[in-house]
């Protein structure tokens, strides 16, 4: 008998792993943040001893839910402008407001309001693009949760930065001080073409290749910006990035919604990952994009929410349903984006977007112990025929009982282990108060 830290028994077990199996009665065994074995519960008990025995009977194991694209500060601007074209919900009231009220402080507070959103819906890591940063990789360390940030990087002034020379020094500065930690990993971040020069753009992609990091961007959002690239520089967003040398397998670009045959072509042939966001798009009616022509064709894709100023939740669970129902509605074809692809693209596919696939995406032997447990034995969870159907049309994040990320219990029962969201909700309402009496 090998003594380990954690053993998860009795439970439904969907390992996400190369031949998508699945396990009834399963079990796994976890020591320190690797998982060390899965299979039948039975083997499992027979073969190791922890000090913590999660009996997980009418309970589904799977991996934890990868978000590859959200703001996650913005969750405290949330319901704040709704109903409105990105360009107006951007420049009359979501800019304005990020430049009376964001600063560190309000990052802090803010991502720890996201964070715990995001655990008690199955999330355990996220992909962010945001200011501030620093303050808030040291509330996701407070939290236990894993992130992918990168610090905003735009011409004009950002609430943290005066000019993009010094938005680059910040954005090495967190590179540097975070490269390491088991918990963050460093991203760079310029917003958009329409956005970012190009001279920006090809620093922030030096910037990256330095330190071997992700690079991260909103890339043809809406169609306006399409058309805005092509009468500056005549060519499409995806090509003109391509003229600058930005794509490559360590780029991740969310939206994609207007992309031509030829624009996929490129993204598979750099291997460029896409973050798909379906429920801002529809709620900001930028677009549809061709999710599964862009799968047909090879490219690397995951799920994201968005920011919570413009989905309104972080809900991946909800976010799975709206991919699927999205692409069959828009294709008029029932079989489009089935289930089982939806869910891949939640956890493998996502992993794989932000380049961390050796480490976290499926419940296997040596990887990281990212883990979450569903409970199944509610009303409109029974009866149960088709795992990958149930956790795309009818699970919610609500049935999200207990978090595991890095080996450890983030959340057990329903109850955050890690900090107060007590506090947490108490102080998302008194800036709320103080946001009203200030616009």
């Amino acid at each position: 008998m090998k003594k380990v830290d954690v053993i998860i028994l009795g439970c439904s077990v969907l390992p996400m792993d190369d031949n998508l199996s699945f396990i009834t009665d399963g079990g796994i065994a976890i020591e320190g943040n690797q998982i060390v074995s899965v299979g039948r519960s039975g083997d499992i008990k027979g073969n190791y001893t922890a000090n913590k025995v999660i009996e997980a009977e009418g309970k589904l194991a799977m991996p934890g839910l990868v978000n590859t694209h959200t703001h996650a500060s913005m969750v405290y601007f949330r319901g704040l402008a709704d109903d409105l074209p990105l360009k107006e919900w951007l420049e009359k009231h979501i800019w304005p407001a990020e430049a009376k009220f964001v600063n560190p402080d309000f990052v802090h507070e803010a991502v720890k309001l996201a964070a715990t959103e995001m655990v008690k819906s199955g999330t355990t890591v996220f992909c962010d693009m945001y200011f501030a940063e620093d303050s808030a990789a040291r509330s996701i360390k407070e939290i236990g949760m894993r992130a992918v940030l990168g610090e905003g990087l735009l011409d004009s002034p950002t609430p943290i930065s005066k000019n993009p020379r010094e938005g680059l020094k910040k954005s090495e500065k967190f590179i540097k001080d975070w490269l390491d930690d088991d918990f963050i990993v460093p991203a760079v971040a310029p917003h958009a073409l329409y956005t970012c020069s190009a001279e920006l753009l090809k620093s922030a992609k030096e910037l990256a290749d330095k330190y071997d990091v992700l690079l991260h961007v909103h890339l043809a959002e809406e169609n306006w910006e399409v058309e805005k690239i092509k009468a500056d520089h005549g060519m499409s967003p995806v090509e003109y990035l391509q003229s600058l040398g930005f794509l490559g397998e360590r780029t991740s670009a969310a939206h994609v919604n207007w992309v031509s045959k030829k624009d996929i072509e490129i993204l598979v042939k750099t291997k460029t990952g896409v973050c798909h966001n379906p429920q801002s798009n529809m709620k900001l009616a930028t677009g549809i994009s061709p999710v599964v022509d862009m799968l047909e064709a090879g490219v690397k894709i995951g799920l994201g929410t968005d920011g919570a100023s413009s989905n309104n939740d972080l809900d991946m669970f909800e976010e799975m349903t709206t991919a699927s129902m999205l692409q069959k509605a828009f294709r008029k074809d029932p079989a489009a984006l089935k289930a089982k692809d939806v869910v891949w693209m939640a956890t493998r596919g996502g992993a794989e977007v932000l380049g961390l696939q050796d480490e976290i995406g499926s419940i296997e032997s040596g990887k990281k112990a990212d883990i979450i447990l569903l409970d199944m034995d509610k009303p409109h969870l029974v009866p149960l025929y088709d795992v990958y159907s149930h956790l795309v049309y009818v699970v919610n994040g609500g049935d999200v009982e207990t978090v595991l990320i890095d080996g450890k219990l983030v959340l057990e029962n329903g109850k955050m282990q890690t900090v107060d969201e007590r506090e947490i909700i108490e102080k998302a309402k008194a800036f709320a108060k103080k946001l009203r009496e200030e616009i």
